[in-house]
């Protein structure tokens, strides 16, 4: 079994021929049936892969959500000006070198690379960075938290992009860096409220998307690679298959069955339980267990059922994380449990606020939620089963409010529109979902920022935050977050329940793929 850290039962009513139930499969997908026979005839296709989803990517815009299904797929087709390498150090991508800082901090600097195309053959000029980083800033969650702390992004000149900060901003580097809710550099005539067109700078240019099917994906011939080594997402990339097709396949033993039937490549994030059968699936299925690769949590919003803190609290005390943790994965090697938010040996490693953490204790939270006036209204949460084991901690969550008197409306959905539903506030208490473990407290979750679903706001956030973020010297930073952390236990904007390792799942002729939170599969190879 492959496994990487990367600071990220068999269907019934199917006919008995392979080659048949590989026919019908590829029909209910609106796939070519030749280019899903698994064996020779994906390689004899030679060049293009059936790569497994969890399911459809709600918008192609790389910019407006912090979905990693979105993130996924669109680093192929876009870049940032920064990535992370192996090790989570920040690099350049479309930057030609790291940023320095002026005027203690005020003023950064970013050098851009020349002799870059975009996918429609015309050359990426500053013009169109500018215009990416200001579009980023008004319209993408990250980039919102991003624009509260800049004055001004301008052009020093025709090979310099500066920032212009109102303060000294530690994770400038790293929101630049991520690729969900990506600050994508992307030709400035393209730039639209609702984009029409999806012209990046990737190693993959976007050429056909059928909604519920497939997005196709081709080789960009004139990619501008850059020249050092590939680590992590860093350095050079190289697409070596000339399609990828990314399939939304929801169910997740669909999934499972169509990796060790040869009919995926790759299959994504597959429910722990199936590591046995991929384990016995023979040579020519690799499971990939990626190690450290994120962590569930429960947002809570602020703006309704449980608008104040006293009543989040409650249901806080209410929560065994070990129990949530056990349901969803099963087997201990696919989870543990901790108050702390990062591991020992990190900078931001703290227990603040560990008292609150895996309480479980009914009485106490029936007594805290009597006395924060609770009158029996039903605390609507809001999951879906694309992520098998988010359903498996609402049913638990139902349950463990239920024993502390806490009445539930559980809405499963799929994910889509949970991710639109979680934008209005009326419609939701609590949403499940999970997030990938970064090495920058202020990458994830969202809801440490500003405008992110969860509304989460007060006086206390923006000093603890404020201190935290202007603080440049990692030596000093990283005990700052000790008071972030001991916020959120009081605060109970949401709830960490614990780490993960992850499950997926390759043809053994897919080379040169490594688990990574958000897959890559450039510098990838058919056998």
């Amino acid at each position: 079994m492959q496994s990487r850290t990367f600071p990220a039962r068999t269907c019934s009513g199917q006919p008995s021929d392979p080659r048949r139930r590989q026919v019908l499969l590829a029909g209910a997908l609106g796939l070519p049936a030749l280019g899903l026979m698994g064996g020779r005839a994906f390689a004899a296709a030679g060049q293009s892969v059936a790569l497994a989803m969890i399911g459809e990517p709600q918008t192609l815009d790389p910019m407006l959500t912090t979905a990693d299904l979105v993130g996924t797929l669109m680093q192929h087709v876009y870049e940032p000006l920064y990535t992370f390498d192996s090790h989570w150090r920040i690099v350049p991508m479309l930057a030609a070198g790291m940023p320095t800082m002026q005027d203690g901090g005020r003023r950064v600097d970013i050098p851009v690379r020349q002799g870059v195309a975009f996918h429609d053959g015309q050359p990426m000029k500053m013009s169109d960075v500018v215009a990416s980083l200001k579009r980023w800033m008004a319209v993408s969650p990250r980039g919102k938290s991003v624009a509260a702390e800049v004055e001004a992004v301008e052009a020093a000149s025709d090979t310099v992009l500066t920032l212009r900060m109102k303060a000294p901003y530690a994770p400038l580097p790293a929101q630049l860096a991520l690729p969900t809710s990506m600050a994508a550099i992307m030709p400035e005539r393209t730039i639209a409220a609702q984009m029409t067109e999806f012209v990046g700078t990737g190693p993959y240019r976007l050429k056909e998307r059928r909604p519920d099917q497939y997005t196709l994906l081709e080789k960009f011939d004139r990619y501008a690679a850059r020249t050092e080594a590939p680590d992590g997402y860093g350095g050079r990339r190289i697409a070596h298959i000339r399609e990828l097709r990314f399939i939304p396949v929801p169910d997740a033993n669909t999934r499972v069955e169509g990796v060790l039937s040869g009919q995926f490549a790759y299959a994504d994030l597959l429910p722990v339980d199936a590591a046995g059968r991929l384990e016995k699936g023979g040579d020519q299925v690799v499971p990939l267990i990626g190690k450290n690769f994120g962590f569930p949590y429960l947002v809570f919003n602020t703006k309704g059922t449980l608008a104040t803190a006293a009543l989040r609290q409650a249901a806080q005390a209410a929560i065994g994380a070990e129990e949530l943790m056990a349901a969803a994965f099963g087997d201990p090697k696919f989870f543990s449990i901790g108050a702390n938010f990062f591991p020992q040996g990190t900078p931001y490693y703290s227990l603040a606020g560990a008292q609150h953490y895996n309480v479980n204790d009914p009485k106490l939270a029936a007594d805290l939620a009597k006395k924060a006036g609770y009158a029996g209204k039903p605390i609507r949460i809001l999951a879906s089963r694309q992520y098998e084991f988010h359903y498996n901690l609402a049913l638990v969550l139902a349950e463990q409010f239920k024993r502390a008197g806490l009445e539930t409306d559980l809405q499963v959905v799929d994910w889509a529109t949970l991710l639109q539903r979680r934008n209005d506030p009326a419609l939701w208490d609590i949403y499940i979902t999970h997030s990938g473990l970064f090495p920058e407290p202020m990458l994830s979750p969202p809801q440490l920022g500003a405008n992110a679903p969860g509304w989460w706001e007060s006086p206390e956030k923006k000093a603890a935050l404020d201190a935290f973020n202007q603080e440049v010297d990692l030596a000093r930073r990283g005990p700052l977050w000790g008071a972030v952390q001991a916020l959120i236990y009081e605060q109970v904007p949401f709830i960490e329940l614990g780490k993960f390792n992850s499950l997926s799942a390759r043809s053994a002729r897919l080379q040169g793929y490594t688990p990574s939170a958000w897959p890559a599969f450039w510098n990838v190879k058919l056998a």
